[in-house]
This record gives structure tokens, C-alpha cells and sequence, in this order.
């Protein structure tokens, strides 16, 4: 079984037909892993900054001492900035479908 085989549709794709601000993100991280960095980043260029903050969210849940609260913030909005930029830049520029 490939990690592939286990991966959620999107819903809004799968119903609307277009692609959504997230789309590309669990084959993204599936690339990062594998060790085909640039291709992750082409996929999905917020999976960087996607997989620090969920690393953040996890390190804040383990480390109770201190406060994580104003990284995340951060990059929740870093994340949401590079979302949106990419999504308007591939579907604009680019001409994905």
C-alpha cells in the first residue's frame, strides 16, 4: 500500500470542480517525505511553512511551559498569505487546471 491510497479527496474539488486554497497539500507533505522537496514545493508552496506550524502546534501540546501562542499566529498568517498568493498565481499566470 502506497501513502497515496489513504489520502482524502477534497470536497470542494470534488463537487465545484475547481481547486481549493489547500489542494495539493497531502500529496505535498506525502513528497516532502519521500525527499522530492522541490516537487512538494511546485505542488503545494505553503508545505513548508504548513508542516513548521503543525510542528509548532505539537511542540506547543508537549511543552506547556511556554507560550507558543504568537509563533502560531504568525504562521497562520504566513500560511494563509502564501495560500492565497499561490492559489491566484497558478490559476491567473499559470493557467492549471
Amino acid at each position: 500500500m502506497k501513502a497515496e491510497d489513504f489520502m482524502l479527496p477534497c470536497p470542494i474539488k470534488k463537487f465545484f470542480g475547481i481547486d481549493c486554497f489547500g489542494c495539493g497539500t497531502q500529496r505535498a507533505i506525502v513528497m516532502v517525505f519521500e525527499g522530492r522537496f522541490a516537487e512538494a514545493f511546485h505542488m503545494f508552496p505553503a508545505v513548508y511553512t504548513v508542516l513548521l506550524f503543525f510542528t509548532v502546534v505539537i511542540l506547543n501540546f508537549i511543552d506547556t511551559k511556554r507560550n507558543y501562542s504568537n509563533l502560531l499566529i504568525f504562521l497562520a498568517i504566513t500560511n494563509a498569505i502564501i495560500m492565497v498568493i499561490s492559489y491566484f498565481y497558478k490559476h491567473l499566470f499559470l493557467n492549471i487546471h
